[in-house]
């Protein structure tokens, strides 16, 4: 069933797996970029962690670029990596 159809419902959650997926990433990285903090925003309920689709869906936007060159404006980090502030 489409979630349009059932507009009193909130947002669908994904789990680590779904959400790796709909990212085009492995879990693996996923888990990674969670555990550096370089990830989209997630939550845990009940021990299980999960992701709402909005959050995934600006974290990607959020590497939108223009050209090779534009640097950005958000601080750019992947796992493993430091912080660095890119203006």
């Amino acid at each position: 069933m489409h979630q349009d159809a059932l507009p009193n419902l909130p947002p669908r959650y994904l789990r680590t797996p779904e959400a790796a997926r709909f990212l085009g990433l492995s879990g693996r990285t996923l888990e990674k970029h969670r555990s550096f903090g370089s990830g989209p925003a997630y939550r845990k309920i009940g021990g299980r962690v999960v992701y709402r689709l909005a959050d995934l869906q600006d974290w990607a936007e959020s590497g939108a670029r223009q050209s090779t060159s534009d640097p950005g404006t958000r601080v750019a980090r992947g796992p493993g990596r430091p912080a660095r502030l890119v203006t």
